[in-house]
């Protein structure tokens, strides 16, 4: 009979051994090199944000300052089912100290098969940080002044991805690009499949205010993004809908990104709920039409097209 394998004690234990590198005991403040970080790192390929926005891949950080999210989102590859219950923050200051050294060690298996230079621009001199791993970054009380700090360097950019429930965080925040998540059209598609922890009224509502705050954070000068989450039976045949709350948000630029039955999230849906390119393509070109977007490029390993606000 095969031996079983040892079950996982804690939350951060199961995800240490996805490669989530923490900060500190007692903190959720964490880094992890995604897949392209590694093939680009490698002369390999790069991900669609260097194609879309140009950044070097593999001198990208991926990481959050918190694992804690308010909701439960069905198409959420990352493990919610190992949820950070409590946790210490850590000062901004902190975590960006820590950040070189999480970096080499999220990488380390990947040395021997880099050129020298490109191994030190990686982890020495990153340019890029994604506020995305896991988590919702608003969430972290010092997210303004996390952003700032990793702004001070001139050559550096800050990516959020944010699921817009804390409008007063997106208020104070200034990265280089601000994402958006937009996965419902209302409360009550929002509610079944964002899964919202609290009031969905509220919550939605609060979404509604952080699109409305769109215009003034580009004013301000931060590239401003709305990222759509397609999965089929769940928000498939919305097109209307997006684009109404697209041609009153006005953000920069619109990703529809594709489902894919990833990580965790093939424990709450199925390989039928992964839309294929074309499925993307068409729905894409939908919303464009009703507002006024147009289709700017598309990455098919990555399941998305990018819409840009016309001029």
């Amino acid at each position: 009979m095969p031996r079983k394998r040892p079950v996982s004690k804690t939350p951060k234990t199961c995800l240490h051994r996805q490669g989530y590198n923490f900060i500190a005991e007692g903190a959720s403040a964490a880094v992890k090199p995604c897949m392209w970080c590694k093939r680009a790192l490698r002369g390999g390929e790069s991900c669609y944000k260097h194609q879309f926005y140009g950044i070097d891949t593999w001198k990208c950080v991926q990481m959050t300052p918190t694992l804690r999210c308010n909701q439960r989102c069905l198409f959420c590859w990352r493990s919610m089912e190992h949820e950070i219950l409590s946790e210490t923050e850590l000062s901004p200051e902190e975590i960006v100290a820590a950040i070189p050294k999480m970096q080499k060690k999220g990488l380390s298996g990947d040395k021997p098969y880099t050129e020298p230079e490109r191994w030190e621009e990686a982890t020495d001199h990153p340019t890029q940080y994604a506020l995305s791993l896991s988590g919702e970054p608003t969430l972290y009380s010092k997210l303004p002044e996390l952003i700032d700090l990793l702004r001070e360097n001139p050559n550096n950019s800050v990516f959020v991805v944010s699921n817009g429930t804390m409008p007063s965080v997106i208020r104070r925040i200034r990265p280089t690009q601000l994402y958006l998540s937009l996965d419902a059209v209302d409360e009550s598609s929002y509610e079944r499949i964002c899964r919202p922890i609290g009031d969905p009224a509220a919550m939605w509502g609060n979404i509604q205010t952080s699109l409305s705050l769109l215009k003034q954070k580009e004013e301000e000068g931060v590239r401003t993004a709305v990222r759509i989450t397609l999965v089929n039976e769940y928000n498939d045949t919305y097109e209307a809908g997006f684009a109404k709350i697209i041609e009153e948000a006005q953000p920069l630029f619109v990703e529809v990104k594709g489902y894919m039955y990833l990580g965790y999230s093939r424990m709450r849906l199925t390989e039928m709920h992964v839309p294929d390119m074309e499925t993307i393509r068409r729905f894409a070109a939908g919303v464009a039409q009703l507002c006024n977007y147009e289709i700017m490029d598309e990455n098919v390993p990555s399941r998305v097209v990018c819409l840009k606000r016309k001029s």
